[in-house]
């Protein structure tokens, strides 16, 4: 038990540490090396959870996806529709990869890693699922895996930042009048949804969701470490 109370202590320091250095230094600049260093700990030690940078990014990347979501879905107003903070969150994403360089790096770090742009795949097709039903009451869970992997793609193309393209707002709404209208949602209420996340204070949550994920990833791995040592038992002397 002593074991495995170390070894899943570890795993959680690993991710904590990982994301700190990813924020910081960026993650493309940070390397299984500087987390080991950053821990005291050998390489081996890394990949024997993480075999690759990737797997680190992946889970990141999953805890990220199911932060982010709670955080748009509280910041709408209530009554409003998921829809809504589904768009906010993607002009908000949108808004970070402009502003930081950081923020874009992980980012598109993340859309171009097979296993990250799986579970983002994943868990946008549980959402679509759930967001959308009512607009597409006869799909099959074939019909929105396949919707996803273009909405995937029309996500990647809004966050990636280059040389000549049209303002955030222009991206933004283009990207999200063709999302919802994959899934059949009706011209007027795209356009209603669309100018409503336009009108939110995206850029200031843009600002601090990454800030805020390392804080709650610092207390989800502070809230298991004191449940890992209020268990332990008590050895004789």
């Amino acid at each position: 038990m002593g074991r495995t109370r170390r070894l899943n202590i570890v795993k959680h320091e690993i991710l904590q540490t990982t994301l700190h250095l990813f924020l910081e230094k960026g993650y493309s600049n940070t390397s299984p090396k500087m987390v080991s260093s950053a821990l005291d700990i050998s390489v081996g030690s890394i990949t024997y959870y993480y075999p690759t940078k990737e797997h680190l990014l992946a889970e990141l990347i999953g805890m990220l996806a199911d932060y982010q979501w709670k955080v748009f879905r509280d910041a709408v107003e209530d009554g409003e529709t998921p829809i809504t903070a589904l768009c906010f969150e993607l002009i908000a994403m949108a808004a970070m990869c402009e502003e930081s360089e950081i923020a874009k790096d992980l980012y598109i770090s993340a859309y171009t890693s097979e296993q990250s742009l799986t579970i983002i795949r994943n868990t946008d097709y549980m959402r679509a699922k759930q967001i959308f039903a009512e607009f597409c009451p006869d799909w099959s869970d074939e019909q929105f895996a396949q919707a996803e992997v273009l909405v995937s793609g029309i996500e990647y193309a809004t966050l990636r930042l280059t040389r000549g393209s049209p303002p955030l707002e222009t991206r933004f709404a283009g990207a999200m009048d063709t999302i919802l209208s994959i899934y059949g949602v009706p011209e007027e209420r795209r356009k209603m949804k669309i100018e409503k996340a336009l009108s939110m204070d995206y850029r200031k949550y843009g600002q601090q969701i990454l800030e805020n994920f390392k804080k709650y990833v610092d207390d989800t791995t502070e809230r298991y470490f004191e449940g890992w040592v209020r268990v332990e038992p008590k050895t004789e002397e």
